[in-house]
């Protein structure tokens, strides 16, 4: 670790209004314009005088996850005024997960983008960041990462649990499996509007280890959040007193040199794979660190990815994968139990905003003990192996993501013939057609689903099972596609394909009939179709990546990267480096 950072903070350092002036060609002109405006929201002449926290605010009527965040800004307030800094919201784009068309991912970078222009041009010395849902908080951390100030992450917290017949309900896993179950005839339409009604009951995120509670470990394990805060629930009273904590913590951020860059380093990148891992968190969890890290010239290697999980045992009891909910695993030692529990493989010289390192935090004791009926311990682990791995071969020559935690034991080795949807569309059109040549050990493959195409790489890659087939108990097949998956959700289910569809990869010259390997052993994904017969398909392959002719579209069109460099765009990422 540098020795040179500086980590206590110093006030006098902040540049507060002062910062970034508007360059009118007289800079004492600029400031006086700036100090009367200001002034007309009120602000004292004592107030303008002080450092400003930015307070990075994303807050939204089209955003459930968010629906907290009135009361937590306060909070955060209350702990810069108390600190001495001045702090200032400012509204940044709200990315609500289930509002957006055609999907989220596609306006992630948008987000960053944002975000990072407006920490660099509005006046703040530090930054707090507000997100919660799924894609904001890489968002925010990729933005904040670009723009080099002191940042502290603040997430919304997962959800309370909801009840249904003596049983609880968490969204968006016991949606999948109630929806799952309706589509086989087991669950009345009666029942499934009930459900529809208790599964998301407070306010934050999915209350199962999702995307957005996977990014929020991913975050603190950084070292970018507050120790102890990404699993508090969003309604408990100590999700207040973490944001008032995240206020004061930027604060005293102020005049150090704990930029985002000094604290997410090629070490804390390999921490936060591990926990990803040990937690068996999302697999868009992947895609988001792969973007993060790239914006500091950090690059994910598959090899050492499956290096990693092959040493890093799943010890979280969590669903989809497990039988407990956040609030279980907040109550269990959060964290603190899982970083604890693989201390030894991970570097103890990270650094976190706060200046310690991570092994400075795991040398206090702790002021509860781990519960490991939900946060197992290494010599009592819940699989040996990590959550996921990364998959290569004929079919996916850059390289696939596979949940193996979410998987059906018998299908992790698997070959089968291949039934082919060309896009969403045909996959709607014809899944549940009576007449569709299927059967329960065939392969679905889902083509066109990729970042490059129409679709911009929805969470379409849980392909449902055909209906004819659900209905005769068939729970789960291998299906294979270069979308994306929920977090919330499980199967056997390869995703991320690269190079994708649209831009011609293998995935795109599969065709019905074919014959496809799977083999978690061997890491490996294959088509098994001789290369004379893939050159000839080759050959007569249209493009079907969509030409976009205005605005974000086509920009998004023109520079965005496939999904083993972060689905990020070519112009945001830094060269890469070995640090």
């Amino acid at each position: 670790m540098n020795k040179k950072i500086n980590k206590t903070g110093d006030l006098s350092k902040g540049k507060g209004l002062a910062g970034g002036l508007t360059n009118y060609g007289d800079r004492d002109f600029a400031l006086y314009l700036r100090r009367s405006f200001a002034k007309s929201m009120g602000y004292s002449d004592e107030s303008l005088k002080k450092p400003i926290v930015g307070i990075c605010y994303t807050e939204s009527g089209f955003n459930n996850c968010h629906r907290n965040f009135p009361e937590l800004l306060e909070a955060v307030k209350r702990g810069v005024l108390a600190s001495g800094a001045l702090p200032i919201p400012f509204p940044v784009t709200s990315l609500g997960e289930v509002f957006l068309s055609p999907t989220s991912m596609k306006y992630r970078n948008l987000m960053s983008m944002d975000v990072e222009e407006m920490i660099r041009a509005q006046p703040m010395d530090s930054v707090v960041l507000m997100g919660g849902c799924d894609k904001t908080v890489p968002a925010l951390l990729m933005g904040a990462a670009s723009a080099g100030k002191p940042a502290v992450m603040l997430v919304a917290g997962p959800m309370m649990t909801g009840r249904h017949k003596g049983e609880r309900l968490g969204a968006c896993t016991d949606c999948r499996r109630f929806w799952g179950r309706y589509r086989s005839g087991d669950v009345s339409t009666e029942e499934i509007n009930q459900v529809e009604g208790r599964l998301a009951v407070t306010s934050g995120t999915c209350a199962v280890m999702g995307t957005a509670s996977t990014m929020a470990l991913i975050a603190e394990t950084l070292g970018m959040a507050l120790p102890g805060s990404a699993a508090i629930p969003a309604v408990h009273a100590d999700r207040l007193r973490a944001a008032e904590e995240s206020g004061a913590l930027a604060t005293r951020l102020i005049g150090s040199d704990l930029t985002p860059d000094r604290i997410i380093t090629r070490q804390s990148v390999d921490n936060a794979l591990r926990v990803l891992l040990a937690v068996s968190g999302s697999t868009n969890a992947v895609i988001h660190l792969t973007a993060i890290a790239g914006r500091l010239g950090i690059d994910i290697d598959i090899d050492t990815f499956n290096t990693l999980s092959d040493e890093t045992p799943v010890l979280v009891n969590l669903k989809p994968v497990g039988d407990n909910y956040m609030e279980d695993f907040h109550a269990a030692g959060a964290l603190e139990g899982v970083l604890r529990a693989i201390a030894d493989k991970l570097d103890p010289d990270t650094l976190s905003i706060t200046g310690e390192t991570l092994g400075e935090r795991l040398a206090k004791p702790l002021s509860d003990p781990i519960d490991h009926t939900i946060i197992r311990t290494v010599q009592d682990p819940i699989d040996p192996l990590g959550g996921l791995i990364a998959l290569k071969g004929t079919l996916a020559p850059q390289g696939a993501i596979l949940k193996r935690a979410a998987a059906s034991r018998h299908l992790l080795e698997h070959e089968g013939r291949a039934v082919v949807f060309s896009s969403l569309d045909d996959l709607s059109n014809r899944i549940d057609d009576p007449d569709l040549d299927v059967n329960g050990d065939d392969v679905l493959v889902l083509q066109n689903a990729g970042p490059g195409s129409a679709s911009a790489m929805p969470e379409a890659g849980y392909l449902p099972i055909p209906k004819k087939l659900a209905a005769q108990g068939v729970k789960d097949m291998v299906r294979i596609s270069d979308a994306r998956m929920s977090g919330t959700a499980f199967g056997t289910i390869v995703l991320h394909v690269t190079p994708e569809s649209a831009v011609g990869g293998p995935l795109a010259l599969v065709r019905t009939g074919d014959r496809i390997r799977l083999s978690a052993a061997n890491k490996s994904i294959d088509l098994l179709v001789d290369e004379s017969e893939m050159t000839r398909r080759r050959a007569g392959l249209v493009p079907t990546a969509p030409i976009a002719e205005r605005g974000y579209s086509k920009l998004y069109r023109q520079a965005i990267l496939p999904a083993s460099k972060g689905c990020d765009f070519d112009f945001l990422t830094k060269t890469k480096t070995s640090a």
